[in-house]
Parts: structure tokens; C-alpha cells; sequence
């Protein structure tokens, strides 16, 4: 697989099959990944990984705060502004839109969007997940540098045919999250990412991308 397909096929996948990645697979990846650029090499990602007994019980936790109807953890850091001004707004509505529609929920269901949106604490079948942490005394630019390595983690499991979903949606169970991995409490909790081989009886929308004019600026001479 080209880094163009890599790229284009890499999306949020929602639906997992019960298929182990095998170890080798998720060092092969990591290892790799840590050569994703960082201002003045500081590395700034903590991932711990996830498989068999500990994401068995992390899922068993998640599970109970849900059918307990407790509340969130309050966030460690603010997931989108307050007030989202176009076109992000009707971005996000779009893709809204999207996800439920292929799930056939409508709009005004909230309960069912709401048990669709807890299948994150099932990682969506996923056998495996990572969880990234980034130390609290960093800044914005160290934060962009988590995303890079984000990116390049999941388009390296590309490359090993395997999916993947980010989710930030775990920073509001981070302390159910810390049980499990006791990270130090220099550490925040940024997002979780689901890993496996992709279920194709798990209907989706690919969500479309703004077209190239609307965030490119070509400045030529």
C-alpha cells in the first residue's frame, strides 16, 4: 500500500471484528512511528497499548458507568470552542448528520444516539487500543506534534491492512482510563484509538472533505 491509499483509505472505523493483532503488527507500527516530527525532537507522546485481560476490564468499567448513568469526568481541555463559527459549525452538523443517517437514527432520537455514541466504551469491538497521554506542563505546539504522531500511527496500521478510530470522546472517562493504566499525574489524558481489522457487515457514510479552494491558498509566481 502507496502512502496516497494509505491516506485515503484511513478513516474512523465503528465496527470491529474480534481478529487479534498480533503483537509484532503494534511494535512494527510504534516503532516506526516515533520517527513522526516533533519541534526539536521532544517526543512529547505517552501511549500505553491495550489488548486481552486490561482492555477487557477497562471496557467491563466503562460498561458499568454507562448502565450506572454516571456523569462525565470533566474534561481536561476544551474538546471545541463554546461557539463554532462557520463553516466548522456545519461541518461538524454534516457529519452529524452522516454518522446517525447510516445508522439509521434520526436526529431527534436522542436515546438512540446516545447508545450509538456508547459503543465508544466498547472501542467498537476493537481488540486492541491505544491511549495517548501528553505531559501537562506542554504547550500548544507539543499538542500539534501528538497529532502528527497520531496521524502517522494510523497510517502505518494502514499499511499492516488494519483500521483504526481516534477518539477523544475517552477524556470523559480518563479516570476510568487511569484505573486501569495508573499513568502519572503529570500526565493528561488526550484521546483513546481503537485498533483491528475492520467489520464489513458494519454499514458506514464515508464523510465527505471540503473541496481544495475552500483551504488552500495557492500563492504563485
Amino acid at each position: 500500500m502507496d502512502v496516497y491509499e494509505a491516506v485515503t483509505s484511513r478513516r474512523a472505523v465503528r465496527g470491529f471484528t474480534d481478529r487479534q493483532v498480533p503483537r509484532e503488527v503494534l511494535e512494527r507500527v510504534l516503532s516506526a512511528a516515533a520517527w513522526a516530527p516533533s519541534g526539536s525532537n521532544l517526543q512529547p507522546w505517552h501511549a500505553y497499548v491495550l489488548t486481552g485481560a486490561p482492555l477487557a476490564e477497562l471496557k467491563r468499567r466503562a460498561g458499568e458507568r454507562v448502565a450506572a448513568g454516571d456523569p462525565w469526568d470533566e474534561r481536561e481541555y476544551e474538546m471545541y470552542p463554546a461557539t463554532l463559527k462557520s463553516p466548522y459549525r456545519e461541518r461538524r452538523s454534516a457529519f452529524g448528520h452522516e454518522r446517525y443517517s447510516a445508522l439509521g437514527i434520526a436526529h431527534e432520537d436522542w436515546e438512540a444516539r446516545q447508545r450509538a455514541a456508547s459503543a465508544n466504551w466498547e472501542c467498537f469491538g476493537a481488540p486492541a487500543a491505544l491511549f495517548c497521554y501528553i505531559d501537562r506542563d506542554l504547550g500548544r505546539p507539543q499538542w500539534s506534534d501528538v497529532g502528527m504522531y497520531l496521524q502517522t500511527v494510523m497510517l502505518l496500521l494502514r499499511a499492516e491492512g488494519v483500521h483504526s478510530c481516534p477518539q477523544m470522546a475517552w477524556s470523559v472517562y480518563r479516570k476510568t482510563v487511569a484505573e486501569v493504566l495508573s499513568p502519572p499525574d503529570a500526565l493528561m489524558l488526550f484521546c483513546g484509538m481503537s485498533i483491528g481489522y475492520e467489520d464489513g457487515t458494519v454499514g458506514y457514510t464515508r464523510t465527505g472533505r471540503a473541496p481544495l479552494d475552500e483551504t488552500v491558498t495557492f500563492v504563485e509566481g
